[in-house]
């Protein structure tokens, strides 16, 4: 069971972190800087200590406020960001029906 729990959050960190502003400001000074190492012991350590911060969070909130309702009101949080990046192009007007 631990085991599970492990391989799926790696894999949910992981899959999230591809891609995101915290790879591209890594790739960014670790294109500046001829020390590798250092960028990958300084970025490693800053990404630690912020899921650190999550997870004890996210443990001591657990104990105040059911899970049920944390899972809701990310889901809430998700959906509302969503709806706010897709509104603009639901509502922008089709160019081609603006020349007749």
């Amino acid at each position: 069971m631990l085991f599970s729990l492990l391989i799926s959050t790696f894999t949910t960190v992981f899959l999230a972190e591809l891609g995101d502003k915290t790879q591209l400001a890594t790739v960014a000074i670790s294109g500046t800087s001829n020390r590798p190492l250092a960028v990958f012991i300084g970025s490693s350590s800053a990404l630690v200590l912020a899921s650190l911060i999550g997870a004890v969070t996210g443990a001591s909130m657990s104990s105040v406020v059911p899970s049920d309702l944390i899972q809701v009101i990310a889901a809430s949080g998700f959906l509302f960001i969503g709806i706010k990046l897709l509104l603009p192009l639901i509502t922008q007007s089709d160019p081609q029906n603006d020349t007749l």
